[in-house]
């Protein structure tokens, strides 16, 4: 028991002393989004825990959408829906016209569960229009998508675990049309070289940090032709998918 009493110890005083290096680094940097309990703010930059934060708005509706008001980002609550089973949602939210900071998203009004259009907000706005200014000198238009909820599992087997679109906490994205026409696609430029595959690759390891899941190409042939980015909640454990 001793031995397991100074192990806890020891265990609590590394605890404690991270904590406060990571305080003092954060204080040190100016950056309150490296810590893990300041509140979520979508004007600041990505941190460290910023994807964590906006997984976690998951339980947390009305924190969400204040959230999105305070970003100027435009929307409406859809009414609660279930299909039946495991699909169905109480958290959605479809992008609208107008607003402050506009998402351009093609089709337009993308209806997705809260904390997706969170980190889709985020993500156009810190990872991909920076990325689009460094490879191409231009923003992104519009992001080309194929949707997000679907009342189905995963790979749409008929057995097994229920994939994320089943309660609209994911979004498939297909590619990008820059602002002078230029479309840039997963499908098409993936394995290419250049440009537009940087480009890619740069919004695909922005989304790592921002969404609990990103799969691209790389992790499979069934996503060959789009991004996967889901908010999936793994509670507090801090899991994260990346490929």
């Amino acid at each position: 028991m001793r031995a397991l009493r100074r192990a806890i110890g020891w265990s609590a005083a590394c605890l404690a002393i991270l904590a406060g290096l990571l305080l003092l680094w954060a204080w040190v940097r100016g950056r309150p989004q490296d810590l893990p309990w300041t509140p979520l703010d979508l004007s600041q930059p990505v941190g460290l825990f910023t994807g964590a934060k906006l997984a976690a708005l998951g339980r947390d509706f009305p924190r969400c959408r204040a959230l999105l008001d305070a970003a100027g980002v435009r929307y409406n609550v859809l009414p609660p829906r279930t299909d039946g089973g495991r699909c169905g949602y109480a958290d959605g939210v479809r992008f609208a016209a107008g607003g402050s900071r506009r998402i351009g998203l093609r089709p337009a009004e993308l209806g997705v569960a809260c904390p997706v259009a969170a980190a889709l907000a985020k993500w156009e706005w810190d990872v991909v229009q920076p990325a689009a200014q460094r490879r191409f000198g231009r923003r992104v238009a519009t992001i080309d998508h194929f949707g997000s909820y679907s009342c189905r599992r995963l790979y749409g087997r008929d057995a097994g675990s229920w994939s994320e679109h089943a309660t609209a906490d994911a979004v498939d994205i297909a590619g990008f049309r820059l602002s002078d026409g230029t479309r840039v696609t997963v499908v098409g430029d993936w394995s290419g070289g250049g440009a537009k595959a940087a480009f890619l690759r740069d919004v695909r390891d922005g989304a790592c940090t921002l969404f609990a899941t990103t799969l691209s190409p790389d992790y499979n042939a069934a996503h060959r032709d789009h991004l996967h980015l889901d908010q999936a909640d793994r509670g507090r454990t801090g899991w994260r998918a990346c490929r």
